[in-house]
């Protein structure tokens, strides 16, 4: 088949491209001119050729059988499957699945030959495999097993595959073998020769290292001495060219066949580069990619992938990664770099492979690398001495922009690299003198035009020649420069002694530091920032803020005030900006200060958006606004963007680009293109305000592995959301992995897991841990399984899968089983509970007759105690306590029924002498025979008792003071009459006696007391003898 060269466009009339070139500069002029009012418009990205492609590795520490990785497919279910070497894994973003030679591959499943060549996935999951000697394989999800195809009659042209293409038929696909090209159709596993027929080209050698359809059906065929080509129909004829250069890279072995979105066949050669064909088959080189000058540098090209972008990869064999740009013609190696570990990891690649969420994958000697187009919101320029468009040092202290809209970036050691965005170059600088070992930390354009940097010192950069002058300020030549900035013929400069004005006409220099004991001096010596407000000066310290308004002397200071809420929220501060709507920005290292209306000369009231508001970190080092009036902040570990409307915060991740950890105080800047810069310790961070990542499907929370009893499910049964999971009566034990399969920032996605029916919350899984829902000893029944991710960064979110887990009973957990186990437990519940109740009403009977016993005796007890407690013991009469009490109850009947009552008191005269003369014992005689006469004269209803020592008492129910004066008299004189016999001697005794009729409503006590009035007057007026109370 003939391929000729295309003829080149014709040139532009010199007319037309003066005209042109006009049109191009009213463009220029008119865009800048608007540039301020709204974000950048897109078209080529100026940035390119200064963001540095971030890989992430996939090797042997994490699972990988061997650090030579040679083919990537993903499955139906979206898991990664990476032919190695040593073995083919499975991998789902933090296990892996290895399937090899060993007996102790993945569920018992072995390959026939450990080195992989070539994978497809195939529609009913399944996948089949080239290996290197061991012919195809065909992996059965269904068993876990791998099904080996013969290699001869019946089976493959050779066992060395090296690829495997899908052919438009279905279940079909092309095997490129060391013996020719096969075909299988996979529906009923034959396979058929397909190179090597009567009527195929005669120099058609049979080993074929690539094979590949094309839309309309023609059959591609790369073999060790070409390019092959059979169309529908027809036979294998080979690819030839009238151009020279083309012919001779056909001619060459072809390693890798692809065709693109515009219908080309790009065509990969062993020494010779790479090119393609186009629809009317013509040939076409590229320069830097074909020929054996080219990028490819005489490796051989391995396989191509286009992006949906418009970018076609190419792998080679040694230099890496080769890209080439349709739409800018623009061509770029992505490769190892021994000083950047986020390089590709090795030279040497096997394949590429883009999965449905946009990662592209390359297979290298030294593991699988994954980079991820869509996290370019945010991009990384890092620091390399190996590359041209590399920072010269890691550290990016300071950042500014000139008036010619370079970027100037001031670094460690002296360092300062200039990116001239609109030519795509960078320039490294180094500082000499005292400034050759600090840190760059401030810029600013002196009055003549040129750029003064600060580091230890100032020194001077003429903007066209580049060259250096150190020491323009030799009295700044020891101190360290933080800020600088331009009034006038005056040059502002910070430093951690204070502020310092230089006139650079006079010379002159003056310092203004901080004085304890004058208030308008600055509020401190560390003079971090200086912002131009209106009609004012605002100089950021770590001890608050001093402003210096136009003409007046000393300064305002702002502090923080812990008994002001309104006040700044912390005194070390920095950045300032304002919106669209003039609301001031402030960082401090307790948040973001602002002032929703600025007033230059207050009141200064902030508010603050803090961890409350969801800051990862309070410690805010730079501030930046973009048009659309969005926040973006640099913290001491992250970046951070803030709505100002609502003060919604979203924290950048590793989704979004963000690599870049930790960040340095000021060292920001927005770039002519309204992209947003931010300088951290590892290199420089740039934000895409207005980048929008390209469609791709959005990623599944999946389940990719489920043990019962710690035996693994074939893979066919593992269930995809919303399916089930059946475990069998002996299947107790349950243990489901599962990952969002967007194979992004593992380390930055949140799992939990809850089980509905036994979780009363989500168990959350540790960081750092796979995820994985383990349980043990499920009861029989249905339960549904919730799985959880949650994402980090500008586009965080949350997703959820759904599970079903049917526990089958064991027989005993049979419905009808436990239904009879039910009725059998409740006839013998009921028969033991009636035996127990003949027991218990027997063992009561019994108890109530001791009860009853001891209650008598108790009672009886009770009776003798209450008794004893209420019974003189001597008289055997009521003591004072229990007569009082029963007075009491008299008392309380007469004052409810108005029936009058009488108390009496009475007391032995000249006992004393009783006792002197006859003793002790004749004085109780004497007590004892007092009490009985008393008692024996007294009514029925009459209270008698002793009151204590020789006095009696007598309560007269009923009896008005005349008729209990009465029987007091009789008493007395019964008394008086009475001869005590006590051993031998005789003893007659008199009484004296007091009586009280009750009055209504009198206490006892009172009554008492009327009593024992009337019988000391009966004493006091000779005794033996009675006296009524006064009423």
């Amino acid at each position: 088949m003939p391929v000729d060269r295309p003829t080149r466009p014709r040139r532009l009339s010199s007319t037309r491209a003066r005209l042109a070139f006009l049109l191009t500069c009213l463009c220029l002029v008119v865009g800048f001119a608007v540039h301020a009012q709204q974000a950048p418009a897109a078209g080529v990205d100026p940035w390119a050729v200064f963001e540095t492609a971030w890989f992430d590795t996939v090797g042997v520490t994490d699972g990988l059988p061997h650090s030579t990785t040679t083919a990537i497919v993903q499955d139906k279910r979206g898991l990664i499957w990476i032919g190695t070497f040593g073995g083919l894994a499975r991998f789902d973003g933090y296990r892996m699945q290895v399937f090899g030679q060993e007996p102790d591959s993945y569920a018992g499943a072995v390959l026939p030959d450990s080195y992989v060549r070539a994978l497809m996935p195939l529609d009913d999951g399944s996948l089949l495999i080239g290996t290197n000697a061991g012919g195809l394989v065909r992996f059965d999800p269904t068993t876990s097993r791998f099904h080996v195809y013969p290699i001869g009659p019946g089976g493959t042209s050779n066992g060395k595959i090296f690829a495997i293409a899908r052919s438009h038929q279905p279940n079909v696909y092309w095997i490129a073998t060391e013996g020719g090209i096969d075909r299988i159709d996979v529906g009923n596993d034959t396979i058929t020769r397909e190179s090597g027929r009567p009527g195929d080209a005669h120099d058609m050698l049979a080993r074929t290292f690539v094979v590949a359809e094309d839309k309309v059906g023609n059959l591609w065929a790369g073999a060790n001495n070409g390019l092959f080509v059979r169309h529908p129909g027809g036979h294998f004829e080979r690819v030839v060219s009238t151009d020279p250069a083309v012919d001779e890279m056909l001619h060459d072995q072809v390693w890798a066949i692809r065709q693109d979105s515009k219908e080309r066949v790009w065509i990969g050669t062993g020494q010779l580069g790479a090119f393609y064909i186009d629809a009317q088959g013509q040939g076409h080189q590229v320069p830097g990619l074909s020929g054996k000058g080219g990028m490819a540098r005489r490796r051989t090209i391995r396989a191509f992938h286009e992006t949906p972008g418009g970018v076609l990869w190419a792998a080679t064999d040694g230099a890496g990664v080769v890209t080439y740009d349709f739409n800018t013609g623009s061509l770029r190696t992505l490769s190892h770099d021994a000083a950047m570990p986020s390089s590709l990891p090795g030279d040497i690649t096997r394949d590429i492979y883009q999965d449905t969420t946009g990662n592209i994958w390359v297979a290298t000697e030294l593991g699988a690398a994954r980079y991820d187009p869509n996290g370019r919101k945010v991009f990384s320029v890092l620091p390399s001495p190996l590359e041209t468009h590399t920072l010269s040092n890691a550290n990016v202290h300071g950042v500014f922009v000139d008036p010619r809209g370079r970027v100037w970036l001031g670094l460690g050691m002296g360092r300062i690299d200039v990116l001239d965005l609109s030519k795509g170059t960078m320039r490294h600088l180094q500082l000499d003198g005292e400034q050759a070992e600090r840190d760059v930390q401030a810029f600013v354009v002196a009055p003549d035009g040129s750029i003064w940097a600060g580091a230890q010192g100032v020194s001077r950069i003429d903007p066209d020649t580049f060259a250096l002058r150190s020491s323009m300020v030799p009295a700044l030549d020891s101190r360290l420069i933080l800020s600088m900035q331009r009034d006038g013929q005056d040059i502002l400069i910070g430093t951690y002694d204070g502020l310092f004005r230089y006139d650079t006409v006079t010379g002159v220099l003056r310092q203004m530091r901080h004085d304890d004991a004058d208030p308008k001096s600055l509020v401190g010596d560390q003079v971090r920032h200086i912002v131009r407000m209106s009609g004012a000066w605002w100089y950021a310290t770590i001890s608050g803020i001093s402003i210096a308004y136009d003409g007046e002397p000393g300064f305002t200071n702002l502090r923080h005030d812990p008994a002001n809420p309104n006040s700044l929220p912390q005194d070390y501060t920095g950045s300032m900006v304002f919106d669209s709507h003039h609301r001031l920005w402030l960082g401090t290292f307790g948040g973001i200060a602002y002032l929703e209306k600025f007033n230059p000369r207050g009141p200064f009231r902030f508010g603050v958006i803090g961890a409350r508001e969801g800051l990862a970190n309070t410690k805010i080092n730079a501030l930046l606004i973009d048009h659309d009036d969005r926040i973006w902040a640099s913290m001491a570990n992250g970046v951070a963007m803030v709505e100002a409307g609502s003060h919604r915060v979203f924290d950048l991740g590793v989704r979004d680009g963000l690599r870049i950890p930790s960040y340095i105080h000021r060292s920001a800047a927005e770039a002519p293109g309204g992209e947003l810069m931010f300088g951290g310790l590892g290199g420089l961070t740039v934000v895409r305000p207005y980048w929008t990542a390209p469609q791709a499907a959005p990623a599944r929370l999946e389940i990719t592995h489920v043990a019962i009893n710690d035996k693994p499910l074939p893979l066919s049964q593992v269930p995809e959301d919303g399916g089930r999971i059946k475990l069998d009566s002996d299947g107790r034990n349950l243990r489901v992995d599962f990952a969002l399969l967007d194979y992004r920032a593992a380390a930055e996605t949140h799992y939990a897991y809850r089980m509905e029916e036994t979780d009363s919350a989500w168990n959350e899984v540790a960081h750092n841990i796979p995820p994985s829902a383990i349980y043990t000893n499920l009861s029989s029944g249905t339960y549904t399984l919730r799985l959880r991710a949650t994402t980090r960064g500008l586009d965080a979110r949350t997703i959820e899968s759904t599970v079903r887990v049917t526990v089958t009973p064991r027989w005993y957990e049979s419905v009808w089983t436990q239904l009879a186990g039910i009725l059998l437990c409740v006839g013998a519940f009921f028969g033991l509970v009636y035996l127990r109740t003949l027991y218990l009403r027997r063992r009561a009977q019994l108890l109530q007759i001791q009860v009853d016993a001891r209650t008598r005796d108790l009672k009886a007890a009770n009776e003798r105690l209450a008794h004893l407690a209420g019974t003189d013991e001597l008289t055997g009469s009521l003591n004072r306590r229990r007569f009082l009490e029963q007075a009491e109850r008299v008392r309380q009947g007469a004052a409810n029924d108005g029936i009058p009552f009488s108390l009496v008191l009475l007391d032995i005269d000249d006992f004393k002498s009783v006792n002197d003369t006859f003793g002790h014992l004749a004085g109780d005689t004497v007590i004892r025979e007092t009490m009985r006469v008393i008692s024996s004269m007294c009514r029925a209803d009459d209270l008698a008792g002793r009151f204590g020592g020789e006095e009696f008492i007598l309560c007269l129910p009923g009896a008005l003071a005349e008729h209990a004066l009465d029987i007091t008299e009789r008493v007395r004189h019964a008394l008086g009459s009475l001869v005590i016999v006590h051993g031998d001697y005789r003893i007659r005794i008199t009484v004296s006696a007091g009586v009280a009729m009750w009055r209504g409503p009198e206490s006892l006590n009172s009554l008492l007391g009327r009593a024992d009035e009337a019988l000391y007057e009966a004493k006091n007026e000779g005794r033996n003898q009675s006296r009524l109370a006064g009423l």
